[in-house]
């Protein structure tokens, strides 16, 4: 049975979330503190968290960062701060999804659940093929394979590559793509976009064919970029 925590000071919210997590069959585990909320995380082993960011004695951005320390645990973060700045803070310190208030239980019922299910696909999948076998991202040796020779690539450049391949067809723009790859010294950088449009350069140069006519990284004008590359059958565990 699915465990989750909801980590809020105001217990309407509490009991409100509690009611539609009860309806899908998940336990529940309650904090209403962030030290209260590292206990239970500890003690619970919740299979994944709600955080409010406005807790009562440490705030809940400090408790995602001493959870990061040493837990993957998936993070949804509940707050009132709406502001893009606040959003991007709050990823880059290790939150997996945010939702502001107020907001719909059933919408965050369905976002907690589909975190979960993205998390176990990309845990199933050791191996992702694509192109029949022409591009191949190896998970557990964090290698790339173009035409079965390994090409080099560096930490930000493989980062913008699962996130991209994890979802093919889905466009990121490259506000989100710099939150994946937490560049934080970029966030308050002014020409932030183009420091991504050079990490897509230099990935299409090592990926692509013709990187001027690219199979794998396209560019989606006005928006963003997505993942081109056409899944092979057999993307399972190897």
């Amino acid at each position: 049975m699915t465990r989750i925590l909801i980590v809020d000071d105001e217990e309407m919210i509490r009991e409100v979330l509690q009611a539609y997590f009860e309806k899908e069959g998940w336990n529940i585990l309650f904090a209403a503190n962030g030290l209260e909320a590292l206990k239970q995380i500890k003690e619970g082993n919740p299979d994944i968290v709600l955080l409010d960011l406005m807790l009562p004695d440490i705030s809940g951005e400090e408790v995602c960062r001493l959870t990061r320390k040493d837990s993957d645990m998936p993070i949804i973060m509940l707050t009132a701060k709406s502001a893009e700045d606040d959003i991007i803070n709050g990823i880059v310190i290790g939150a997996d999804d945010y939702v502001t208030k107020p907001f719909s239980p059933r919408e965050v019922v369905v976002r907690a659940k589909a975190l979960l299910r993205r998390i176990s696909k990309t845990e199933k999948n050791d191996q992702l093929r694509f192109n029949n076998g022409q591009l191949i991202i190896d998970h557990l040796k964090k290698e790339v394979k173009v035409n079965n020779e390994v090409v080099a690539l560096t930490p930000n450049e493989y980062k913008l590559l699962i996130t991209m391949s994890s979802y093919p067809g889905r466009v990121y723009s490259r506000g989100d793509l710099l939150v994946k790859i937490q560049e934080e010294d970029d966030l308050f950088f002014e020409g932030y976009e183009r420091s991504i449009d050079t990490h897509i350069k230099n990935l299409r140069k090592k990926i692509e064919q013709d990187s001027r006519h690219p199979d794998y990284i396209l560019t989606v004008f006005g928006m963003g970029y997505k993942f081109g590359g056409k899944p092979d059958e057999a993307n399972t565990s190897h």
